[in-house]
Formats: structure tokens, C-alpha cells, sequence
């Protein structure tokens, strides 16, 4: 019996949660902390909308990362000065130093999820991901309300 593709990309994520919840409780922060610290570590100067389109999350959530880790000084913010209506995301000095460690730890997940995969593989699982995200995106987009079930309540 063939396994469910959707299953599969299912325990793929439970794996690499773990495998970040790990690492990143060394240093009290949750997954979503920790992606966010790698994030602006590697892209020092992004803005919350491209640190959101970077982690492909929405914005309420990398809003709410944010303040988290503001609260912590891990993570400061600064005028663009190219551009007054943009505000850069900075690690603070607690977060830079915090950061070679975060980045040692994203290097080892990325390696391990495509560990013994050729780099056409990785490109073909790359393009098939995209694809189902677009699919889902699609799915989601295109939802409609449950039909009613004629009892005043919606079937599930």
C-alpha cells in the first residue's frame, strides 16, 4: 500500500520540530524563535515582511516572534535610512552572540534533511514541495463554507 504523500511531509515536519525544539531549548526559545534569530542572523537589515516571505509565515506570527524575542533582547529594530517607512531587523549584541550557535545547529537540520539525496534530487524535492504548497494555497484560496446539513447546524 502506497503511503499518503500529505502523511509523509506530515512526519518530515514533526522531524525537523523535534530535531529544532531540541536545539533551540538549550537556549529557551521555540522553534519559531529559533528560525526567526537564524532568519535575521543571515539577513541582517530585513524587514519584518521579508523575514516573513523568508520563513514562509504570516505575519501575526512573525509579529508576535518578534515581540518575544524584543522582550528578551535578542532582536532590535532600526530605521531604513534609505527609506523612512521601513524598519530593519538587527540581532542585538545577547543575540549575536547567541547566533553562531543557532547557525551551527540550522547548518546540521538543513544537512540532515537531504543527507545521502543527490543535488538533482534536492532540486526535484524542491520543485515538488513548491508544487504542493501552491496546491494547497489554491485549496485554501478557493474553500468555500460546508454545505448545511438542513438542521441549522454545518456537517463536518
Amino acid at each position: 500500500m502506497a503511503e499518503y504523500v500529505g502523511l509523509l511531509i506530515g512526519a518530515a515536519r514533526r522531524r525537523i520540530k523535534q530535531s529544532v525544539l531540541v536545539r533551540a531549548g538549550r537556549h529557551g526559545l521555540s522553534a519559531q524563535q529559533f528560525w526567526f534569530l537564524v532568519a535575521v542572523a543571515e539577513a541582517p537589515g530585513a524587514s519584518q515582511s521579508e523575514v516573513c516571505a523568508r520563513l514562509r509565515s504570516d505575519p501575526p506570527t512573525v509579529s508576535r516572534v518578534y515581540a518575544a524575542l524584543e522582550r528578551r533582547r535578542l532582536v532590535r529594530t532600526a530605521p531604513d535610512p534609505a527609506d523612512r517607512r521601513r524598519t530593519c531587523l538587527f540581532l542585538t549584541i545577547a543575540g549575536e552572540r547567541l547566533a553562531p550557535h543557532l547557525a551551527a545547529s540550522a547548518r546540521e537540520i538543513r544537512a540532515a534533511v537531504t543527507r545521502g539525496m543527490s543535488e538533482r534530487e534536492v532540486d526535484q524535492l524542491r520543485r515538488g514541495l513548491r508544487r504542493v504548497v501552491e496546491n494547497l494555497d489554491r485549496l485554501v484560496d478557493g474553500a468555500v463554507a460546508p454545505p448545511s446539513s438542513g438542521d441549522g447546524r454545518r456537517s463536518a
